[in-house]
């Protein structure tokens, strides 16, 4: 039997509609404003910071081998079925994201809309629709 901790996955799944509803009023009203920029690095950084987050519970839950990185983090939970197989690069790319965001901050080009904010808001209801309906199944 595994113990997945479904509590805090649940929260981090719930914080997605946000994250998404911010990505597509950014991206639907984008003047490149510095504001905007802000608020758009912030909704990308918890998005990467979601996924990879479910991940690793599915990860630890489900007892799947060991990840090295975030990408491989995303590769694992796709690998076991947590999500749709065509999604597995739109996230990859996501977690790329991570150090530019976190660690190179300086050099964001915050006046310019970020591709994947139009891609995410779609396509992040459907990753927690997926990854509820994988708990569901394998549990």
């Amino acid at each position: 039997m595994y113990y997945v901790n479904r509590e805090q996955i649940a929260v981090r799944l719930d914080s997605i509609v946000e994250v998404a509803a911010a990505l597509d009023m950014l991206a639907a009203n984008w003047q490149g404003t510095l504001l905007e920029g802000l608020a758009q690095e912030r909704a990308l950084h918890l998005a990467v910071e979601t996924v990879t987050d479910v991940g690793s519970f599915l990860i630890d839950g489900f007892i799947l081998r060991d990840a090295s990185s975030y990408e491989d983090i995303i590769e694992i939970s796709g690998e076991a079925g947590a999500f749709p197989a065509d999604m597995q690069s739109t996230l990859i790319e996501l977690v790329k994201l991570r150090k530019p965001l976190v660690q190179e901050y300086y050099v964001w080009e915050r006046a310019e809309l970020h591709p994947l904010s139009r891609t995410l808001s779609t396509i992040l209801p459907i990753y927690k629709q997926a990854v509820e309906e994988y708990l569901e199944r394998e549990l």
